[in-house]
């Protein structure tokens, strides 16, 4: 008779599973009184290759993405993460820091 094994050696997949994650930098940070609160638009650009021309593309898109502790500022680059809707528009959680500018 065969006997079945689990591999106990596999990665251990988080209890949320396999997220999308993306580096942007932070372009407006709406911690200001009447605006949305805990909410940061990140703006991630890619490049891509043409498929005729074989020229290199610039693209570039924002995301809502949540920011409980109100912690990060424009032009902060930021990596955020997938999440269950949040809001409207709200579909992204920033999961860490990735790089502050220096203040002059």
């Amino acid at each position: 008779m065969a006997e079945t094994t689990q591999n106990a050696t596999a990665p251990a997949e988080s209890a949320r599973g396999n997220r999308r994650t993306l580096v942007g930098r932070v372009v407006s940070d709406t911690h200001k009184p009447g605006r949305a609160k805990k909410t940061v638009t990140v703006e991630v650009q890619r490049r891509y290759r043409d498929p005729v021309y074989g020229k290199y593309i610039k693209s570039r898109k924002k995301y809502h993405a949540h920011d409980e502790a109100e912690e990060f500022k424009t032009n902060d680059l930021v990596e955020i993460e997938e999440s269950r809707p949040l809001s409207a528009t709200k579909r992204w959680v920033v999961s860490r820091l990735v790089e502050r500018p220096e203040e002059v």
